[in-house]
């Protein structure tokens, strides 16, 4: 596969690792079908796919990830129709999604490798987005399995290096200072991504990244604004 492709799929999977209850607690099958429907709406899930390839630098970035969508459209009818019981319809319509997700990105990236650089910024994300989902100490075994589980078509390597990540501490200075300054704001979005900022925790964490990153408040409203988060504490 890729670290782009992984971290792609890697989202879904912790989707459906860490959704299970916020699902049922926001109306179960009918919200899931809902937002498989509403994918491709502005704002979507497409939209910030393309928002991720724009920063990962992917060839065409937003405007080729939705031509992509487009062309993989019958996947979330798919999906939806394969919606049968609670939790393996949430499964079933996260690893579908995944699929669709990592396939995109792999189309877009075309048949060449992707470059250092690209899965350097994707091992990075790959790194925020697990650092967030752990800032509230959350990870269990279980939600760990169905995270892997999505991680089928990844390489030996690719899941070292998911694994390691799980294993490792929550260390933003380290995860900062690695970052690049044109990576930071992607770097935050992608822990915002992985997580509901609805506990104390994560809004801890978030602050906390946020100034290690060097953002400014502005550019952290932005952020939460472009995927309808709640904004940041002051």
């Amino acid at each position: 596969m890729s670290f782009v492709k992984t971290l792609a799929t890697l989202a879904i999977g912790f989707a459906a690792a860490r959704g299970y209850t916020k699902y049922r607690d926001a109306g179960g099958m009918p919200a899931v079908k809902d937002a498989v429907k509403k994918a491709g709406e502005p704002g979507g899930l497409v939209d910030q796919w393309g928002q991720q390839a724009e920063k990962l630098g992917v060839p065409g970035g937003a405007k080729t990830v939705r031509e992509m969508y487009d062309r993989f459209g019958g996947a979330a009818e798919a999906t939806e129709a394969g919606l049968g019981g609670l939790i393996a319809s949430m499964t079933g319509a996260a690893t579908a999604g995944g699929k669709m997700m990592g396939d995109m990105m792999e189309a877009v990236s075309g048949a060449t490798p992707a470059s250092a650089l690209h899965e350097a910024n994707a091992k990075l994300m790959i790194r925020a987005m697990i650092m967030a989902a752990k800032a509230d100490g959350e990870i269990d075994a279980a939600e760990r399995q169905k995270i892997m589980d999505h991680l089928t078509d990844a390489s030996e390597e690719e899941i070292a290096f998911v694994e390691a990540a799980l294993d490792a501490p929550v260390d933003v200075p380290a995860l900062a200072q690695e970052t690049g300054e044109a990576m930071r704001e992607q770097i935050y979005a992608t822990s915002l991504m992985a997580i509901t900022v609805d506990t104390p925790a994560e809004q801890a964490y978030l602050a906390q990244l946020g100034n290690a990153l060097g953002l400014a408040p502005e550019a952290r409203a932005k952020v939460h604004a472009s995927m309808g988060k709640p904004a940041p504490s002051a």
